[in-house]
């Protein structure tokens, strides 16, 4: 878990320097934060007071996800506030190719990952 957060922790430099505050968060569990999303809810018997830790309602932004994995994977976290979101990730697999050219081609690089945040807050 974790693998994008060079880039992350990159894109939030960026934006930082651009007069754009961002948060990252590592997500370790995934499922967790779904089932306290249902749980809110009303849909599952699960506790969704780590929703209120996590993303406090407070610090609530644009939302730009990014998974080494399928893009929807995440999406649901918008849910939680309300808010806009882009959900970055691998929708194709099969491609070769260094890691920075395979995370550009999946538009997982550090330039992806500001641009979509600049659209969702422009």
């Amino acid at each position: 878990m974790g693998a994008l957060v060079p880039e992350a922790l990159a894109a939030a430099d960026r934006l930082d320097q651009s007069g754009i505050r961002a948060d990252v968060i590592c997500i370790t569990s995934p499922d967790l934060l779904y089932r306290a999303v249902r749980a809110r809810q009303g849909q599952d018997p699960a506790d969704h007071w780590i929703l209120d830790e996590v993303f406090p309602a407070d610090r609530a932004t644009p939302l730009v996800t990014i998974l080494d994995g399928h893009p929807h994977s995440l999406a649901f976290l918008a849910t939680i506030n309300q808010v806009p979101t882009t959900a970055l990730g691998v929708t194709r697999f099969g491609q070769s190719g260094s890691l920075d050219e395979v995370y550009r081609y999946h538009h997982l690089d550090t330039e992806s990952i500001v641009g979509a945040a600049l659209d969702l807050v422009d």
